[in-house]
C-alpha cells in the first residue's frame, strides 16, 4: 500500500559534554579536557521512489545520534553521524508548529529538518593566564526537535484519470513496463502506479467517483496527486451506458477540488472501444462531440489505436 501522508517527530542528536581533566605528567600539569562532539542533524533527501515513505509508517519518532563526550588528553568526543532519510520527490514537508512548508522536487535535494546540538567545551578551552587550572566545562547543547507533516504529491508528466474500470491500468501496462493490477469489475485501485514511456512518467491515478472532492470513497487522497501532473489522459469506457455523464462526473470532481485542474491540457480517449460495434462507437463519439469533446478510440487489443496514443506521447515528449 502506498504511504503518502503521515506525521513524524524528528529529533536531532544532543551535543556531547566537554571534559574536565588534567595532565598527570610531572612538570606538565594543566587542563587537558577535550570538547564534546556535535550532535547529528536530520536531513530529508529526495529520491525517485514513490514508496520511500513506507519506512516512516511505524515510526512516530526518529532520533539522530548524540555527540560523544570529550575525554582527557585533549581528546574531543566524536560527532554524531548525520541522519539522511529518503523521501519521494514530490513530498511536501510542513513543520506542524511553525507552518513552514517546503517541497522536495529533485532527486538528491536535501532539507535540514532538525539541527544537531553543539558539543560543550572541555576545560582546556577555559585556561588563561589567571586561571591555569580551570575546572570549568560545558554540557552539550540539546538538538532540535520538531514535528513534521509529510505529504506526497506525485510528480508525473501525464496523469491517467477516469472512473473506476475505465481501463487506465491496462493502458498503462501496454504503454510502459508497469504492472498495475487489472480486473473486469468496477473497483478503484488502492494506490497510484507509475510507468515510464521513454523519459515521460505516466501515473495511473486510481478511479475517481462522484463526490470524491468532498471526501466520498477515497476522496481527496488521490485527487491531490493529479495536481502535479502536467497533462491529463482522460479515459471514458465505451462500455458505459452514458459516456457524456461519465466524462462530466470526473470533470466536475476535478473542478470542485481545484479549478486549476480543469485548465490542464487534456486528451480524451474512448477506452475499450473493441467492446462495442462500430455503430455504437460512432454514436458515443458523436455524443461527446456535442459537448465539444473530441475523443480518440483506444483498445489494448488494437495495435493501431495504441499507435495513435503513442503518437500523442511522442508529440508531448518532443515539446
Amino acid at each position: 500500500m502506498l504511504i503518502d501522508d503521515l506525521t513524524v517527530r524528528f529529533e536531532a542528536g544532543h551535543g556531547g559534554r566537554g571534559a574536565a581533566a588534567f595532565n598527570k605528567v610531572k612538570k606538565a600539569l594543566g587542563p587537558t579536557g577535550g570538547d564534546g562532539g556535535n550532535g547529528a542533524s536530520v536531513f530529508l533527501e529526495g529520491v525517485p521512489d514513490v514508496s520511500a515513505l513506507k519506512v516512516f509508517a511505524s515510526r512516530k519518532v526518529i532520533k539522530a545520534e548524540d555527540g560523544k563526550n570529550g575525554r582527557g588528553q585533549y581528546i574531543d568526543g566524536r560527532r554524531g553521524e548525520d541522519l539522511i532519510l529518503k523521501v519521494p520527490t514530490g513530498t511536501r514537508v510542513t513543520n506542524v508548529d511553525t507552518g513552514y512548508t517546503r517541497e522536495i522536487t529533485e532527486p538528491g535535494e536535501r532539507l535540514l529538518v532538525a539541527g544537531g546540538g553543539g558539543g560543550g567545551r572541555g576545560n582546556f578551552k577555559f585556561r588563561s593566564a589567571t586561571n591555569t587550572s580551570p575546572k570549568e566545562f560545558e554540557e552539550g547543547k540539546p538538538g532540535d526537535s520538531a514535528v513534521y507533516h509529510l505529504e506526497l504529491r506525485l510528480i508525473a508528466d501525464i496523469g491517467l484519470i477516469g472512473l473506476p474500470n475505465a481501463g487506465k491500468s491496462s493502458l498503462l501496462n501496454q504503454l510502459t513496463s508497469a504492472r498495475s493490477r487489472v480486473a473486469s469489475y468496477a473497483f478503484t485501485t488502492l494506490e497510484p502506479h507509475l510507468g515510464a514511456y521513454y523519459e515521460l512518467i505516466l501515473a495511473d491515478i486510481p478511479g475517481l467517483i462522484e463526490g470524491a472532492s468532498a471526501g466520498k470513497g477515497l476522496g481527496v487522497k488521490f485527487l491531490k496527486h493529479i495536481e502535479r501532473t502536467k497533462t491529463l489522459f482522460h479515459l471514458v469506457s465505451a462500455e458505459s451506458d452514458d459516456v457524456v455523464r461519465d466524462y462530466k462526473i470526473v470533470r466536475a470532481e476535478l473542478k470542485e477540488y481545484n479549478p486549476e485542474l480543469a485548465g490542464k491540457k487534456e486528451y480524451v480517449f474512448l477506452s475499450k472501444s473493441d467492446s462495442v460495434d462500430g455503430k455504437e462507437l460512432k454514436k458515443q463519439l458523436a455524443a461527446l462531440k456535442k459537448i465539444k469533446v473530441t475523443a480518440t478510440p483506444v483498445s489494448i487489443v488494437d495495435d493501431a489505436s495504441l499507435d495513435a496514443v503513442r503518437k500523442i506521447l511522442n508529440t508531448i515528449k518532443g515539446s
